[in-house]
């Protein structure tokens, strides 16, 4: 019986499944660690990739809560709650002397937006598809297409 199913039987609730949260590019795994210690003696903290995002776009873009929230495709309470998790476990990683560990999540790697000026037909192609640059627009094989430009927000100074 499917887990859905034996949770309904029982009366149980299922949880709703996490919404993917957008990055803008194909996240890499990497550690960081303190200098001079061996990473096998080390605990682990582990950073998500849509934390470290969250990082990015309010800490080094300085963007404001609910424009990096969009631009994640959360909501801006849920921003709220990675971006501070992730300072956290930044902030942990660094005062207890800990490995920090970016890997894993629930995300989809933002896509490049296209226009086509001949027939006005938009369309994306997802970062890291191997997709590459179209040459031709997809309803109409017009070459006069262009990449459409994202939404530039605002930075908080």
């Amino acid at each position: 019986m499917a887990a859905a199913a034996v949770a309904a039987k029982a009366g149980a609730a299922m949880p709703r499944p996490r919404k993917r949260r957008r990055l803008l590019r194909q996240p890499q795994p990497a550690i960081y660690k303190p200098v001079g210690v061996p990473l096998k003696l080390l605990e682990r903290t582990i950073l998500l990739h849509e934390e470290l995002e969250s990082l990015r776009l309010a800490d080094l873009e300085g963007r404001y809560q609910a424009e990096a929230a969009e631009q994640m495709g959360v909501s801006r309470s849920t921003f709220q709650r990675i971006v501070t998790e992730a300072r956290r476990k930044v902030a942990l990683a660094l005062v207890d002397g800990n490995a920090l560990q970016i890997e894993g999540g629930t995300f989809r790697v933002a896509a490049v937006r296209w226009h086509c000026t001949e027939c006005g037909h938009n369309w994306e192609i997802e970062h890291g598809s191997g997709q590459g640059e179209p040459g031709l627009c997809p309803a109409c094989g017009s070459r006069a297409i262009r990449e459409r430009a994202g939404r530039r927000g605002r930075r908080r100074h």
